[in-house]
Parts: structure tokens; sequence; C-alpha cells
């Protein structure tokens, strides 16, 4: 799949990129990223991006033009015809929040043109006439886009086969459909006794099924401490057993 950046800041990503185990995706082109600065495409002797909001008000707008300039040199470089053209996502607060199920659609899409917005914003008028899809981390505001376009770099690269150690360690995360869309449970290593508190004792007993319920119940509270919205969701979808019941009630 194939991810074409468009951002100020093209700097930031090159870390990114070539460290930790999420890089085997970008080394091996499974997620092939290409970055873009709109002033690049910007006119003038100082390759201007951005002026003034109509209307007044604090702050800059990106401009629409070198915007555009900048979105069809992209397009034309990878060769897309109008009806295969990839879509434009655009990072916002008024977007769908990214979670596990929008990480799985993107994972298995064939990528897609990210726009990083800066200081105010983009005129509205490039993002009706350009913008297909607009993503949120949360509630809360950015200096800009860059910040959530690697975090959907990450959370997709990470669930491309042969990039984790470990082919089903992804199925194990938070919110992920093999647990029921649970948080995960605690994780424990050597040494056996840290600062006198001790590993949990199922997790020591060598039995499978013992620490399966185990895991499945630490599952269980945590979520239904943190987010009981999962639980409610999980539920809903039947997912839960009546054992699980019995240790939710008893939690109470």
């Amino acid at each position: 799949m194939r991810f074409d950046v468009i951002t100020l800041f093209p700097e930031l990503f090159a870390p990114f990129l070539t460290a930790g185990i999420t890089r085997r995706a970008y080394a091996s082109g499974q997620v092939d990223v290409h970055l873009w600065n709109p002033r690049d495409h910007a006119e003038g002797n100082y390759r201007r991006v951005d002026d003034r909001p109509f209307g007044g008000g604090p702050g800059m707008v990106m401009m629409a033009e070198p915007l555009e300039r900048c979105l069809n040199h992209i397009r034309a470089e990878r060769g897309e015809a109008l009806d295969t053209q990839a879509p434009l996502v655009l990072f916002s607060p008024i977007g769908r929040k990214l979670n596990h199920a929008e990480v799985e659609r993107w994972s298995a899409s064939s990528g897609a043109i990210l726009l990083c917005g800066r200081y105010e914003g983009v005129d509205q008028r490039f993002i009706d006439a350009h913008v297909t899809a607009q993503l949120s981390l949360g509630d809360f505001v950015l200096s800009g886009g860059e910040i959530a376009a690697l975090a959907l770099l990450d959370a997709v690269a990470r669930l491309q086969p042969g990039v984790l150690s470990d082919e089903g360690s992804h199925q194990f995360d938070s919110f992920n459909p093999a647990l029921d869309g649970l948080l995960d449970c605690p994780h424990y290593t050597r040494p056996e006794e840290w600062a006198g508190r001790a590993v949990p004792a199922p997790l020591m007993s060598g039995h499978h099924a013992q620490i399966e319920r185990w895991r499945r119940d630490q599952r269980l509270l945590i979520t239904a401490r943190h987010r009981p919205d999962l639980i409610d969701a999980a539920r809903a979808a039947g997912a839960l057993q009546p054992a699980d019941e019995a240790v939710l009630a008893k939690s109470h």
C-alpha cells in the first residue's frame, strides 16, 4: 500500500520511518510512504502557503492553491485514473475517531493521501473540493496533523504480515475483535519477585486453561473499571459468556 503525506514538516517523519520494529514495513515497501511539502508548489520568493483569515481573527489559514497544486502533482506521480483516485484524508477535530476498526480498514486498503493541516486550519474550499475522509485522534487539539498521521501509519504498519516478530501478537492487543474488543490484561516477566511483588500464581502454574481464564478475567475487570462502554459493546454483541458475567458481577 502507498501513503503520500502532505506536510510542511517532512523532517518529522524521517526518524519514525527508520526506527523501531515498524521500520520493517517501510523498508520492505509493504507500507510505501512518500512525503510532499506544499511549499514546493507555492509561488513567489517566499513560497507562501498561508494567509490571514477573511473576517478577521487570530492565526493563519493554509491556502487552497498550493495545496491543490501539490495534490495534482501527487496524483500525477501516482499515475491515477479518475475512477481509481486514492482518498484524501484530512486530520481534523470533526473527523471520525481513529479506532481499531478504522485502522484495520486502512491496513487492508491500497493506501491514501494524508493531509497534515497546520495553523488555524485549511481553506474550506479545498476541503469541499478534494477531501474525501476526515479522521481525529480524540477530543483535543494538536499543533498539526503530523502526529495523527504518524499514529495512523504506525498502527497500519504493525498489522502488516511479517512486521511484528510474532505473527499473532497484534491479535492480543487491546480493542482487537479476537479479544471481543476488551482491553489487554497485565503482563509480567523476570524476575519472579520484584520489590516484594510476586508474579500472579496462575501465570506460574503452567496450566494453560488456568492461565487463559486468569487473563480473560483480568481483561474483563480492567475493561469494566476503565472502559465500561467496551463491556456494554461486548455484551450487546453477545461476546460475553456466563463465566464472564459471573466475574463482572463479583467485581461490583
